[in-house]
């Protein structure tokens, strides 16, 4: 209509990622305004392009700090076992895609117990959060040697904070839960592996697959097939000036894993999303873990000491 339009745009993944979209809204904001008013583009020039980054990485990513990096993950990785969640369907023999998301609220008693037990153990309310899960994962599998993707917006240069790109990378979290440690331990073992992926955090994922070579299986993603995100990616509120703008988009409809759990800051509380593969779990069963999710941390918080 005259006074109602939908903006859209598409973005391929191998050139932006999350981070992108709030640099992307910003700047448009900051031109529409510019541009209403008659202004020239108060933009000034990038000082690299995403295209240097690009060239530096394959330059610096070489001989002897390439072959650092590969040291550290095949020695984390070697004998690497599929995560084997029990399922409603067998398994297909190709991946497919197909998928659907299930929310969860954490409210503002519980998230302020979580934040206290990560401050109390000099951990991050992310490696909290991605210990609790782990553990589910553990008693949902009955495996000990539990395998996590987990992306990482690897922007650690000041000059590549304001680029639109790609620069995500996801990271391989292996935490090996055996002897039944109590939770307090788990958190330090959670945080020294995390740290220490972080540390290496700069060879890209498919460059990792590469080397490494694992068996492939089609019906399965490499490495991990179940992922995990603290979305604390800066993104401010999209505004135009005359303009009322709300956002505008359909439901969760494909996953790129079996499952991923992605958890958000909303207000004084977390909001928890499972994204699943449709074509394995029933939503019935999601609905069951994320009660099962919600059910651990409460535990955690009130008994860290527990095994």
């Amino acid at each position: 209509g005259s006074e109602d339009h939908v903006l859209q745009i598409t973005l391929h993944h191998i050139v932006s990622d999350a981070w992108t979209r709030g640099v992307l809204c910003r700047e448009l904001a900051i031109l529409y305004d510019a541009f209403v008013n008659k202004q020239p583009s108060p933009l000034p020039p990038l000082p690299i392009q995403y295209g240097d980054f690009a060239q530096w990485q394959r330059q610096w990513l070489t001989g002897e700090v390439l072959e650092q990096q590969l040291s550290y993950w095949r020695d984390q990785l070697a004998g690497l076992t599929p995560l084997e969640l029990p399922m409603d369907r067998p398994r297909p023999p190709i991946q497919t895609y197909r998928g659907a998301s299930y929310s969860i609220s954490l409210g503002p008693a519980l998230t302020e117990d979580l934040q206290d037990l990560s401050r109390k153990n000099g951990v991050t309310l992310a490696v909290t959060l991605l210990t609790v899960f782990q553990v589910l994962l553990a008693r949902y599998t009955g495996q000990t040697d539990i395998v996590v993707g987990l992306p990482i917006a690897n922007r650690n240069q000041k000059e590549i904070e304001g680029l639109i790109g790609f620069f995500v990378n996801s990271l391989v979290i292996r935490t090996d839960v055996s002897a039944y440690p109590t939770f307090h331990e788990l958190l330090k073992r959670v945080q020294e592996i995390s740290l220490a992926a972080y540390d290496h955090q700069d060879l890209p994922f498919e460059k990792l697959v590469e080397e490494l070579q694992p068996e492939r299986d089609p019906s399965r993603n490499p490495l991990f097939q179940v992922g995990f995100s603290l979305q604390n990616v800066p993104f401010e509120d999209f505004a135009l000036p005359g303009v009322k703008v709300q956002p505008f988009g359909g439901e969760v409809t494909t996953t790129r894993l079996d499952l991923e759990c992605h958890v958000w800051e909303k207000g004084d509380g977390l909001q928890v999303g499972l994204v699943y593969n449709t074509d394995l779990f029933d939503r019935e069963t999601i609905q069951r873990f994320g009660s099962h999710f919600h059910k651990v941390l409460g535990h955690v918080v009130h008994d860290p000491a527990q095994r």
